[in-house]
């Protein structure tokens, strides 16, 4: 049987997802955990598969992996909560045998997250729609061989929430570091640093300057979503990973809070 699971992780634990030797990994505490438990007994012949693979510092309320078990009885989200540090199981689906979690993906969703600094939200809201639809994105990523550089944004969308700017991302699927060199550019953007003739220059490559990537602790995988997979979310561990994550940040924003009173009291 092949079962995909709907995970999230704080980034800022983990040396990234993809496995590296000696460090540790989203993806190697999950085989890890999969192993000791029984329900793989090893990820290559088990077909294991990430859907993306998060730089380090991003987290994920919404990244999936698949594998092949005999026993999926024992791959449920509260068994495998209870092994896990930094990760949580959020839902589990039986899948075609043939799925891939990143091929089989319709749409992947990234939130970028910025203090407001007085932005120009015009300004970024212009230049956000220059990424809108299909280019070369050479300029605005990290490029791997064979890789090919065209991909398609499909919205980008920008909220200003509690003195905060939320930045949404959709699209098929994303270059590396490419999210937060757009990020980055829409930033520069709203601060009068980087034109829209500029940004136009790069994305028809009649430019080859390029923005480099925004801090990856601001980003976070929020959702992928997939045409014929459906995840049997489980409440429990839903609220268990709501509290922990709660934990975790509400020292950062109570931080926050102190400093913009400070500010404001200058």
């Amino acid at each position: 049987m092949r079962i995909a699971l709907k995970i999230a992780y704080d980034g800022t634990k983990f040396f990234g997802f993809q496995r590296q030797k000696d460090v540790k990994t989203v993806e190697g505490e999950i085989i890890r955990t999969l192993q000791k438990l029984g329900i793989i007994e090893d990820p290559k012949r088990s077909n294991f598969k990430g859907a993306s693979r998060t730089d380090r510092g991003v987290s994920a309320f919404g990244n999936v992996v698949a594998f092949d078990t005999e026993n999926p009885k024992l791959a449920t989200p509260r068994i495998l909560n209870h092994h896990l540090r930094d990760i949580w199981v959020l839902g589990i689906a039986q899948v075609p045998e043939d799925f891939h979690p990143r091929y089989a993906a319709k749409e992947k969703v990234y939130r970028y997250y910025l203090v407001d600094e007085g932005f120009d939200l015009e300004a970024m809201e212009r230049c956000a729609r220059l990424f809108l639809g299909t280019h070369n994105f050479s300029n605005f990523a990290k490029l791997e061989e064979f890789k090919n550089p065209v991909r398609t944004v499909k919205e980008i969308s920008i909220t200003q929430k509690n003195g905060l700017i939320m930045m949404e991302f959709v699209g098929e699927s994303f270059l590396w570091e490419m999210v937060r060199r757009i990020a980055n550019a829409l930033k520069l953007c709203a601060l009068g640093l980087l034109s829209e003739e500029e940004i136009r220059d790069m994305l028809e490559l009649k430019s080859d300057k390029k923005v480099p990537p925004a801090p990856p602790e601001n980003l976070v995988l929020w959702e992928i979503r997939y045409p014929n997979a459906s995840f049997e979310l489980d409440e429990y561990s839903i609220e268990k990973a709501k509290r922990e994550f709660f934990e975790r940040f509400s020292a950062a924003v109570i931080k926050a809070s102190i400093f913009r009173d400070w500010l404001d009291a200058l």
